[in-house]
């Protein structure tokens, strides 16, 4: 099992979070379509906080699958069985893995309720695991770790019950991936037929598509101008994203988070150091005095942080562009400190640090 957690990857994009895994037989990455939906390229994170950029290959609306492929991603030692025989049943222990909420790894167990539930024309898995937004597009497996289904969704009504795309169903859109290119691929969910220019209609059944599939959902201007800042840092923003107006990334060892504040303002902030538990005095006096304007050193729930605040009308002032050397300079002086604190008053990096 502590192998195939290296196969599972959270899924960042500009519109939230969600959970994939890794395909050794098919090289590729397994999550639902509404993860990535309004996307063509999104990033994958795993364990050790590194992130990939990986493009969309395939979705399929449908169905709520969609394949990825990344460049660079390291092979995992271990990944989820797909090729085997077993078959779910009713009071079947079940593992749910992925990131809830964007948190970290999680596991959660339960219990098969049923195997077979039809919703909306379809079969899921219906299981009793805790299932939370950001585990859609993760694995549910035995304890073999062998693939039994993909979460798709738990009713926000209903307690104990979450659902899982069947292994079946998946093994069935597996079959089209030895034809796919880089190109952005949509399946027809009537008679699975591979589109990949822009329609209206499938032109292999004459099903009606919504041409919106194809399209990438547009950053608002205020996204666009905070990634201006990361781009000053040589980081491609996909890579930032973490979020609707959410950016989280590392430079060098500092975590750098940059969100919306009480929709009124951009908040940039970095956690860099656990408070040391000797020299206090000296830490004090060196957040009281030290010279990090137009940021701020401060200090909360036991570790220390370098912070910006702007409000957000200040990124459509005459001095936007100092604003945004601010942002980007928060992240180089971030990656410097936590450095200072480590040497100089013997503090430890966070657990937010890479």
């Amino acid at each position: 099992m502590k192998d195939i957690e290296s196969s599972i990857y959270k899924i960042n994009t500009a519109n939230g979070t969600g959970t994939g895994f890794y395909s050794i037989e098919n090289d590729i990455i397994i999550t639902n379509y509404h993860v990535v939906a309004g996307c063509h390229t999104v990033s994958l994170e795993g364990k050790d906080k590194n992130r990939y950029l990986a493009q969309i290959l395939y979705v399929n609306p449908g169905k709520d699958i969609a394949f990825l492929r990344a460049e660079g991603l390291p092979k995992p030692v271990d990944t989820v069985l797909l090729n085997h025989g077993a078959v779910s049943q009713t009071r079947d222990k079940v593992i749910v893995l992925g990131y809830p909420y964007g948190m970290p790894f999680t596991v959660t167990e339960g219990i098969v309720s049923n195997p077979r539930q039809s919703i909306g024309g379809s079969y899921f898995i219906q299981t009793d695991a805790a299932i939370n937004p950001g585990n859609s597009g993760g694995p549910v497996i035995n304890e073999k770790g062998e693939l039994m289904g993909i979460v798709t969704s738990k009713f926000s009504d209903a307690d104990n019950m979450g659902f899982a795309i069947p292994l079946e169903t998946l093994k069935e859109e597996l079959k089209v991936v030895n034809e796919l290119s880089k190109v952005f691929t949509v399946g027809c969910s009537n008679c699975g037929g591979l589109i990949q220019e822009k329609t209206d209609y499938c032109p292999n059944c004459g099903t009606n598509i919504d041409e919106k599939l194809f399209e990438e959902i547009a950053l608002s201007n205020f996204s666009l101008k905070v990634e201006e800042a990361i781009l000053k840092l040589d980081i491609n923003p996909v890579l930032a994203r973490s979020g609707r107006e959410r950016w989280y990334f590392h430079q060098g060892s500092a975590e750098i988070r940059m969100f919306v504040y009480d929709n009124n303002y951009l908040f940039a902030t970095s956690p860099l150091n656990d408070l040391p538990r000797k020299n206090l005095a000296e830490v004090y006096e060196y957040i009281l005095t030290a010279e990090t304007e137009p940021h701020r050193l401060s200090i909360s729930d036991n570790q220390i942080y370098l912070s910006y605040r702007i409000h957000i009308s200040d990124l459509y002032s005459d001095h936007r562009d100092k604003v945004l050397e601010n942002l980007a300079q928060l992240a180089i002086k971030a990656d410097e400190l936590d450095n200072t604190f480590v040497n100089d008053f013997g503090a430890v990096m966070t657990h937010y640090s890479k």
